[in-house]
């Protein structure tokens, strides 16, 4: 199987997430987990000072950019290349081109793989993020994308929660 490489998608402005979910629904509809790996707005913390408070807000780093880790091939360029908001690769001509890593390392994207002691099935509970200190049993593994997901209670019915494996530990 090929490499996968992180490319840049030029979008319209303000569709950054947009392409984000819709690029993720296909996805998961046309089952290309293991080609598509990962999609990413790029976000930055800045604090604003509005009438007299300073407020931390997050903006987005490349507005009308989206940053997709895949493996370029006919299917995934065509899937990306047609995604509702997508302008086309950054590229000449119609080709993209890969970032390279020392494009990545400012951006804090970190591309190593991180070994895991837990499996699908086994209970966790979640270290870091919003879902800190929930216990979950984990119902699928994308080491592609480095993430587990678990199912959490939210408004009183189980909804599933995809979560980094930087995140998560085997509970005790």
């Amino acid at each position: 199987m090929a490499e996968a490489h992180w490319y840049v998608v030029h979008t319209y402005s303000g569709y950054e997430n947009k392409v984000e979910a819709n690029i993720d629904k296909t996805i998961e509809n046309r089952h290309l987990e293991d080609q598509i790996l990962e999609v990413r707005v790029p976000m930055q913390e800045v604090v604003e000072l509005k009438n007299g408070a300073k407020k931390s807000v997050s903006k987005k780093m490349f507005p009308g950019y989206v940053l997709i880790n895949m493996v370029m091939n006919d299917d995934t360029w065509y899937v990306v290349r047609n995604t509702r908001g997508v302008t086309g690769f950054v590229g000449p001509g119609s080709k993209p081109v890969p970032l390279t890593d020392m494009e990545m390392r400012p951006l804090g994207i970190k591309t190593e793989n991180i070994e895991v002691d837990f499996a699908e099935g086994d209970t966790v509970v979640v270290t870091g993020g919003v879902w800190k200190d929930t216990i979950g049993v984990i119902q699928a593994m994308n080491p592609g994308k480095q993430s587990v997901t678990i199912n959490v209670e939210l408004f009183g019915r189980e909804t599933p929660v995809e979560i980094s494996f930087a995140d998560v530990k085997l509970a005790n």
